[in-house]
């Protein structure tokens, strides 16, 4: 099954550009999700095990670095990449 998800974080720190940067390179090192980022959101695609195994592994790193982090997700059946 294909997965799309939409997520936005807010790290609640002074220093929140790097904090979201690393969670983007974080994500990145894994070459079956398809990430696609832009100004308001992060958007990943592929294999639903494989998009929630890089999610909640990128998840807990980003808790263990940074600390208090609010993330807001969608999450949308089926690869919705743009063409």
């Amino acid at each position: 099954m294909k997965l799309t998800v939409e997520i936005s974080k807010y790290p609640l720190q002074e220093n929140y550009i790097d904090a979201i940067r690393g969670f983007i390179d974080e994500l990145a090192t894994y070459d079956k999700v398809h990430v696609i980022t832009n100004t308001l959101s992060t958007q990943l695609f592929g294999d639903y095990d494989e998009v929630m195994a890089a999610l909640q592994a990128c998840i807990r790193w980003s808790f263990e670095k940074y600390g208090k982090v609010v993330f807001v997700c969608k999450f949308l059946h089926g690869d919705l990449r743009p063409e």
